[in-house]
């Protein structure tokens, strides 16, 4: 019988990528969502740098 995740002693079992099966599944599931959310928050700041540089209404200065 398993024991609960509750348990205290309770130590999810990994698979040979080291990663527990539970997350393979949520990345079969909904997709790699931490991998997508590295990857807009990277466009947003690519986007707000180029919005936030003047140099280009201001050359040499």
């Amino acid at each position: 019988m398993a024991r609960p995740a509750n348990d205290p002693s309770f130590i999810p079992t990994r698979d040979s990528s080291g990663l527990a099966p539970i997350y393979d599944q949520l990345v079969a599931e909904q997709g790699n969502v931490p991998a997508e959310a590295r990857r807009l928050a990277e466009e947003v700041q690519r986007e707000a740098a180029q919005a936030l540089d003047w140099s280009r209404l201001h050359p040499g200065g």
